[in-house]
């Protein structure tokens, strides 16, 4: 039986990965701020972080905060798992990250390349963005009457269970590297996949598409974080909606 450590194993992805390996018959340790008995910070790190990785033979790294200090929690992580021993990190990664010039996809890329000259054997998965994240970020900018777009930008958006599904195979098998990229089945324009969300959450809002500016905009706008050429989902963001708010009179985003 192999002991696996899920860091964010109570977010969205990691509670995912975390219930497939242990339904393999896995023994699990969940690491998070909040969770016990590995309540870990790894932004600060701490002696529970050296007591979580302690005996693990793999690592499936999901935790990740936009705000900040995905390096500083990525080289204390490493610098436990050497210190055991561990066999094998895992890490999920963003489509794009070395294409598209944004702040949150800088700090990815640089943990990855932490992971790939750590001296361990390592797995980066890069997906596309999840159909949670669209649905969080069309929650925001349906508030208004007017729904503001920036104009010209497409997503793939994918759903997570099938990330989870991959990341748990993944974390089972010899590391192979960087894998190929995981995208969702559908390249769509974003006002497209907004007005779904409204009709999903019966919202009436006028959606306005609106030119940005900068590099990452134009990134962005470019399709750098796409890959149609690997669209392996099946998942549709209209099924993630029926799943989520039924018959639209549920919106909670």
């Amino acid at each position: 039986m192999t002991t696996i450590l899920v860091t964010g194993g109570t977010g969205t992805l990691g509670r995912l990965v975390t219930e497939r390996l242990l339904a393999d018959g896995h023994e699990v340790r969940v690491l998070s701020r909040h969770a016990q008995p590995y309540a870990v910070d790894l932004r600060k790190g701490g002696p529970g972080l050296d007591v979580a990785v302690a005996g693990v033979d793999t690592i499936v790294h999901c935790a990740s905060s936009p705000g900040g200090g995905d390096e500083d929690a990525a080289a204390r992580l490493i610098a436990a798992a050497r210190r055991a021993g561990v066999r094998h990190l895992v890490y999920i990664s963003i489509v794009g990250i070395d294409r598209v010039p944004f702040g949150y996809y800088k700090s990815k890329l640089a943990v990855e390349r932490l992971i790939e000259e750590s001296g361990l054997g390592w797995t980066v998965l890069r997906a596309t963005q999840f159909h949670d994240l669209l649905a969080r970020l069309f929650g925001i900018l349906s508030k208004p009457p007017v729904m503001l777009l920036p104009a010209g930008v497409r997503d793939q958006p994918v759903e997570v269970a099938e990330v989870a599904d991959r990341l748990a195979e993944l974390a089972l098998a010899a590391p192979p590297g960087r894998v190929e990229d995981m995208g969702g089945p559908e390249v769509r324009t974003l006002d497209s996949l907004a007005h779904a969300y409204l009709e999903a959450t019966g919202r009436r809002r006028r959606v306005v598409s609106v030119p940005l500016w900068g590099k990452a905009y134009r990134g962005f706008r470019s399709g750098g974080h796409l890959t149609p050429r690997l669209a392996v989902g099946k998942g549709t963001f209209e099924a993630y909606l029926g799943r989520r708010f039924g018959d639209g009179r549920g919106a909670d985003a």
